[in-house]
């Protein structure tokens, strides 16, 4: 297989604001791999409930995540998946469902997560619940299969830190 085409189940993780939908969109482009933005898998109810500034619970999220784990099985080929994955409990209920499943963790600061959400005017998540996405949050540091990325930097260059890391960790034919 040649480097350009490595094909790993990827999920691109993180708060609010991170930028997960801009850099899964352009790594998903970049590594020819479909493209699943999470945000359109909650339930109706889990976004009327984000939109009037209530913070989802585990329980909200417990068919959401489910559905995921059975997009990410449907893809067997290779898949760039956008979700918060904030615990590891959702982290591990996703590598279950797809072997070497990589996660990529663009960290920020709330202030900065802050900032970027109150930039998105009319999206589901208003940046009143970005505190509540920090205090949620177990960071991925010590699990194997993570790179973590300050996500302030420029979407090519998070882009080309990924397809650098996919290609140093996986296996060439």
């Amino acid at each position: 297989m040649p480097k350009t085409e490595v094909k790993p189940p990827l999920v691109i993780m993180g708060v609010a604001g991170c930028g997960k939908s801009s850099i899964g969109a352009l790594c998903a482009a970049t590594l020819r791999l479909p493209l699943l933005e999470g945000d359109h898998f909650h339930s109706p109810a889990s976004l009327a409930k984000m939109r009037s500034g209530a913070a989802l619970t585990d329980d909200d999220r417990a068919a959401w995540l489910t559905t995921l784990a059975a997009a990410l099985r449907g893809h067997p080929e290779g898949v760039v998946l956008t979700c918060s994955a904030l615990k590891r409990a959702y982290r591990d209920q996703l590598r279950a469902a797809a072997a070497s499943l990589r996660f990529v963790f663009l960290d920020l600061t709330p202030d900065q997560a802050r900032a970027r959400v109150s930039a998105r005017p009319g999206h589901v998540f208003p940046a009143s619940l970005v505190d509540s996405q920090f205090q949620t949050l177990q960071r991925p540091d010590a699990e194997p299969g993570v790179l973590t990325l300050d996500a302030m930097q420029s979407p090519q260059h998070l882009c080309e830190q990924v397809r650098d890391w996919l290609l140093a960790e996986k296996p060439h034919v």
